[in-house]
């Protein structure tokens, strides 16, 4: 993160968290991690790749995860979402479940989510790191205090915002969110909860009809076979 490769609006938008000594020492952290040979999920030209995708001006939805996939190949810098080749993960498998019941669109065969974030979803994790095999190794080292500045600047965009919080943690993070956006919660779409009112949700169809009512461009929740 020594020089920071970032889409420009969001790095004028965070140029204040960049140059704060948490970051400081999150850097200094993340050096230690590889010189001392452990490998870090995803590569740091990804990092930020939710919001290389996704311009500040441009975000529509926010979907909010928690922390990286740890196994090898999986995260690339979008929450939910895994690189093409790789099996579509357990929670992704329920998110194209609610999708098929609320649109009738057909799951694709990958978990590859671009095609989202290219519209303006927002896929961000609050860490946005993760060593390998080890869930959660990265938290509380400074991530989630940038993802919070994150969704502050979301939060105050001039044009209404859905967030899609699913479960406790993104419900807690995003507590702040003005109520001019739409705010959608529902419990997480892990196989452990996703019966316990994911499923069933109507996000999608709800996220749209706010996006249409407020002279906003819906979402094509339809990702392509071909990535």
């Amino acid at each position: 993160m020594s020089e920071i490769h970032l889409e420009e609006s969001w790095k004028q938008a965070l140029i204040g968290e960049f140059e704060s000594p948490y970051m400081t020492a999150l850097k200094s952290f993340l050096k230690d991690e590889y010189k001392a040979g452990k490998a870090i999920f995803p590569k740091g030209s990804e990092y930020f790749r939710a919001l290389d995708l996704t311009p500040l001006d441009n975000v529509k939805v926010v979907i909010l995860g928690q922390d990286p996939y740890h196994g090898d190949g999986q995260a690339h810098g979008l929450c939910f979402s895994v690189r093409p080749g790789v099996r579509v993960p357990p929670s992704l498998v329920n998110i194209y479940k609610e999708i098929e019941d609320d649109l009738d669109i057909r799951p694709p065969r990958h978990g590859f989510l671009e095609h989202w974030a290219e519209q303006g979803v927002l896929l961000l994790n609050s860490v946005l790191t993760v060593e390998r095999g080890l869930a959660a190794s990265h938290q509380g080292r400074g991530w989630e205090r940038f993802t919070d500045a994150v969704i502050a600047k979301v939060n105050g965009l001039d044009h209404p915002v859905v967030f899609m919080l699913w479960g406790s943690y993104a419900q807690k993070k995003a507590a702040f969110v003005d109520r001019r956006h739409l705010v959608l919660k529902a419990p997480h779409p892990s196989p452990l909860s996703a019966h316990r009112g994911f499923l069933g949700c109507k996000h999608f169809s709800k996220a749209n009809a706010f996006l249409q009512k407020n002279g906003l461009a819906p979402i094509d929740w339809i990702l392509p076979e071909k990535v």
